[in-house]
């Protein structure tokens, strides 16, 4: 178990007040604001090493409130040493992630004064400039964008005493490696780096080794699906999927859903036709301009869409705390994504479920996922639903009926 400094770490059954951290008034008036009473797990397990100056290796699943295990520390560390340029550096995989940070610090750092920013491509780069030139004392950015402010000179990084790596498994997934490292080279050699993860591949391992000096690191949990999300899978032959979406979510009470699919093209039909079927349902993939995806986003969060169709793209980075349900019509192509698609219901405790729609042909992939949860997966039916029926002639260029058959799965 992780070593908690003495007079912070409590016995199981007894919580830890945020007061008790020893924050600013100014942080904990905006702890209030939002209404925090209680740390979460990895709130407890990392703020404290991360308030003593350490470098942190957390590791936690999506929803358990690693934004705020790391912003808090942050805030706390720039109250205390006040100084020009950019001084904390956030890096995140996706503009709908550095969003959701920025947004953070600004809830948490109301009442300090502390400004934060975000820099990622899709938008106008000029705006950006003007901030940065303006001075800022924390940056939010995806590798990309912030590469190209590198180079054109218009960030300076050589004061940065605080560095995020946020969602590094991610990072490696989208193939950023490479740009990592040439953002670690432009950085200070003394500096307190804060590394968060929801799995531990074998390259983030590597990282670690890389940039973190003698890091505490903290757990919270087990690096699977979260234990407040049920799972269960709908066998049905590819030409029936969405047919049997359709009916999931007419004979389903589905408060808020996020529908994922691998393909872009896929995820923006099905919005379409969810829509024209009288769902209130939106598309996020990467055809769409970072307007429209914005646009996408906050009509989830306030409910005015209460279906969104996304690929992975928003696996990571929508922080909507009252998604009820998460439908996987196509299944995820590794453990990971599957964990990090699932880690968008059942966060804060509450309760979520899953459904996820499978043909014979990811069978390989199921037999995966359940080896990690450790148990067998819920197979489940709906009465009256016509999984006989054939696949209809275009796609069956004979125009023969196909053998009648139930939807099978290996047990």
């Amino acid at each position: 178990m992780p070593r908690i400094p003495r007079g912070l770490f409590k016995p199981e059954g007894v919580f830890l007040h945020f007061k008790s951290f020893n924050l600013d008034p100014s942080i904990l008036a905006g702890i209030d604001d939002l209404g925090y009473r209680e740390p979460t797990e990895i709130q407890r397990l990392a703020i404290p090493p991360a308030l003593q100056g350490r470098d942190v290796l957390g590791l936690a699943q999506t929803g358990t409130g690693k934004t705020a295990a790391f912003s808090l520390p942050i805030l706390q560390r720039l109250l205390k040493e006040k100084s020009g340029g950019v001084q904390a550096l956030i890096l995140a995989p996706t503009r709908e992630l550095a969003d959701q940070i920025q947004q953070a610090f600004r809830a948490l750092g109301g009442r300090t004064g502390l400004r934060s920013t975000t820099v990622y491509g899709g938008v106008n780069i000029n705006p950006q400039i003007q901030v940065l030139r303006a001075g800022v004392p924390i940056v939010v950015a995806c590798p990309g964008r912030l590469l190209d402010h590198i180079n054109r000179g218009t960030i300076d990084l050589s004061g940065v005493k605080t560095l995020v790596v946020d969602e590094a498994d991610r990072m490696f997934d989208m193939g950023f490696l490479p740009d990592l490292r040439r953002i670690f080279q432009r950085l200070p050699r003394r500096r307190q780096t804060l590394l968060f993860s929801a799995t531990m591949p074998g390259e983030v391992r590597h990282l670690v080794q890389d940039i973190l000096r003698s890091p505490q690191t903290v757990q919270a949990g087990r690096l699977a699906p979260a234990g407040t999300v049920s799972h269960t899978l709908f066998p049905v032959e590819a030409h029936l999927k969405t047919k049997l979406l359709r009916e999931l979510l007419h004979r389903t009470d589905m408060k808020s859903v996020i529908v994922f699919t691998r393909t872009k093209h896929r995820a923006k039909r099905e919005a379409q036709q969810l829509d024209r079927a009288g769902h209130r349902a939106t598309s996020l993939q990467g055809n769409l301009s970072q307007n429209q995806r914005q646009r996408a986003i906050d009509g989830f969060r306030r409910g005015t869409f209460k279906i969104m169709v996304a690929t992975d793209i928003a696996a990571r980075g929508i922080d909507v705390t009252k998604i009820s349900h998460v439908i996987n019509y196509d299944i995820p192509d590794t453990v990971d994504a599957y964990t990090h698609r699932i880690g968008r219901t059942g966060r804060v405790s509450r309760q979520g479920d899953a459904f996820t729609l499978v043909t014979r042909d990811d069978r390989p992939m199921i037999l995966a996922i359940e080896k990690v949860l450790g148990e067998r997966l819920e197979r489940d039916t709906i009465a009256d639903f016509p999984y006989d029926a054939p696949m209809p002639a275009a796609g069956n260029p004979a125009g023969r009926p196909r053998p009648r058959r139930r939807p099978a799965m290996a047990t």
